[in-house]
């Protein structure tokens, strides 16, 4: 809307820092060289921050609202640390870029406080800006668009490294005119922008760049494009969040008669409570709207106040920050929180369900089974009577010549085509067993979660299970065949060698009365047929009784005995499946959960700090 002003008159001889004390017409051409020297040290200590820190200085004390935001940038830093293997680089630019920008501005001068002023076409922005400069800094007139590039007006000295990151040259820099009114201002830095919606995209192009680098903004606005869907749409919706640094004045009421200016007004405020601005009224923290007129000077003095009020709070880069970093939390809520579950991880019934699997998949139930036989079938050989045991011995002496004995002995062998289709069948079912319970306790450890994160969850179980089968078919070949062979003998109790004895002596009474018969029998001794009968019946009976009760009384250690086996099987199982896929599985969600809490962090303080309405 307005130009650099080149040319040079006698008010303002250099074009660039204001005068109140005229050269004397007298002095001569010596005198007039050394003035002119000393206005050029004067120029360049203004433009170059010479005798200053240049735009750094000692950080003083931090306020409670800066301990905040650093704690909220750091949480942000970590976050985005935590988060690069999990999301595209294009996800966290907007948080990077945030960073980057408070690192920026947090490493120069606190002291500062840079204000841009913007607005549409013929809002009259220089006009304002010269007026609050107290000199003509920025031409203004018809032409449409005068202002080409960013113009700086700062009211002291050391914002050279503010300048500097704005990219606005030294010949773009000036100083206001000394007045008492300008003192109020120390610490300030004006910066008058290019139209927001010229024709020309490189002016375009300055007001974006140096609006996402300054602390506040005055937003100037006309009775006529007040509702500048431009203005609203591309700059004021967006940033909503920032009203905390944000004025909005609406220029030229001096054109508007009696009441119009009010009702102006307060259809901005509609307007600006549509795009979600929160205003500062009442006492409450907000974006402030008022009334001027540059041309004329009404309510200039009051914005002028303003500013200095604002300026010497010195929080306008603190509170910018903080709604760049509320606004970059918005954005990345959707990656981090989903269905407002407090936290996800694999419940108990879940591990128990995948433990249970991979148990079946592995036969631990058949294997304990298997176990519990063997323990009872060992039993019977040490408590049979031995005439029972004779006659087993016998019977496996001539099975294998029998066609079952063949049968059994091939089976037992795992020699046969129809023993051979069974083990490919289990084994492809155990496979698809291992699969599903994969898939479930993925299917239950990412419910809640983030697209993102579910996504890194099942990469995380999938390559657990990459192996899986062949490392639970190896457990049940070392663990599980230990029970599954038939001359595995368990361990004996401590009452199988009683009852040993007793198999023993009932086989002694058998003998005795056999052989007692017989001597009675053959006359070598006295007939007497009660005796040695009772003592055979007796023995006769007894070893049945004795085994039957080593049955009964085995059924208890043969059944922990399987128990146990089945646990360790099981155990087993458990373990590789805990090792190589619920580790990795909770790892990403402890990952999860870390960067949850960093992002609470970061998003925690926003309704505080800024005034953002969600």
């Amino acid at each position: 809307m307005t130009a650099l002003t080149d040319r040079t008159d006698d008010r303002w001889d250099d074009g660039l820092i204001a005068r109140s004390r005229p050269r004397p017409a007298d002095a001569g051409e010596e005198d007039a060289a050394e003035a002119g020297e000393e206005g050029d040290e004067a120029l360049v200590r203004a433009v170059s921050g010479a005798g200053s820190d240049g735009g750094k200085s000692s950080a003083p004390p931090l306020s409670p609202e800066a301990r905040a935001l650093r704690q909220r940038l750091d949480a942000l830093r970590q976050l985005v640390g935590l988060s690069r293997t999990r999301l595209d680089g294009k996800t966290l630019a907007e948080a990077g870029r945030v960073l980057d920008e408070a690192a920026a501005r947090r490493g120069l001068s606190p002291q500062h406080t840079v204000v841009a002023i913007a607005g549409a076409t013929g809002s009259g922005k220089s006009t304002l800006f010269n007026s609050l400069a107290g000199v003509q800094i920025s031409e203004t007139g018809l032409r449409r668009p005068t202002t080409a590039a960013p113009i700086a007006c700062s009211w002291s000295d050391g914002a050279a490294g503010l300048l500097d990151r704005l990219e606005i040259p030294g010949r773009l820099r000036r100083r206001p005119r000394e007045t008492s009114e300008a003192e109020m201002l120390r610490g300030m830095v004006l910066v008058d922008l290019p139209d927001l919606d010229s024709a020309v995209g490189a002016h375009r192009d300055h007001v974006d760049r140096v609006l996402a680098l300054v602390d506040a903004v005055v937003w100037v606005v006309d009775p006529e494009k007040y509702a500048d869907a431009v203005l609203h749409e591309r700059y004021l919706r967006p940033l909503a969040g920032h009203a905390e640094v944000t004025f909005v004045v609406l220029n030229q009421v001096d054109r508007l008669p009696g009441e119009a200016a009010d009702l102006v007004l307060d259809d901005l405020r509609r307007l600006l409570d549509e795009d979600g601005i929160a205003l500062g009224e009442h006492g409450e923290p907000g974006a402030t709207v008022l009334g001027l007129s540059a041309l004329t000077g009404e309510g200039v003095g009051e914005l002028r106040e303003l500013l200095g009020q604002f300026t010497q709070e010195k929080g306008a880069a603190t509170r910018r920050i903080s709604a760049d970093v509320d606004r970059a939390a918005v954005r990345l809520r959707p990656l981090y929180v989903a269905d407002g579950r407090p936290g996800p991880e694999i419940g108990e019934t879940a591990r128990a369900e995948f433990e249970d699997r991979l148990a079946e998949a592995v036969g631990a139930s058949a294997a304990g089974l298997a176990a519990e036989r063997a323990w009872r079938r060992n039993a019977g050989k040490a408590c049979g009577t031995p005439w029972l045991r004779l006659w087993r011995w016998y019977e496996n002496r001539r099975a294998p010549r029998t066609l079952a004995g063949l049968a059994a002995l091939a089976a037992i062998g795992g020699r046969g085509q129809t023993v051979a289709q069974a083990p490919v069948e289990e084994e492809v079912t155990a496979r698809q067993r291992v699969e599903q319970a994969v898939r479930v306790v993925a299917d239950e450890a990412v419910a809640g979660l983030p697209e993102p994160w579910a996504q890194a969850v099942r990469e995380a179980a999938v390559r657990g299970a990459d192996g899986l089968p062949e490392a639970l078919d190896e457990i049940a070949v070392t663990v599980g065949g230990a029970v599954a062979v038939p001359n595995a003998k368990p361990p004996r109790p401590a009452w199988w060698p009683a009852a040993v004895l007793g198999q023993a002596a009932m086989t002694l009474l058998q003998v005795f009365g056999g052989l007692w018969l017989v001597g009675q029998i053959v006359g070598v001794l006295e007939p007497e047929l009660m005796p040695p009968v009772l003592l055979m019946v007796a023995g006769i009976i007894g070893g049945p009784l004795v085994e039957w009760a080593c049955s009964i009384a085995a059924r208890g250690p043969a059944r922990r005995y399987g128990q146990d086996a089945e646990r360790r099987l099981r155990q087993a199982a458990a373990g590789c499946g805990r090792a190589r896929v619920l580790e990795p599985v909770a790892a990403e969600l402890l990952r999860y959960r870390e960067v949850r809490e960093q992002y609470a962090t970061v998003a925690a303080g926003g309704s505080r700090l800024s005034t953002t309405r969600q």
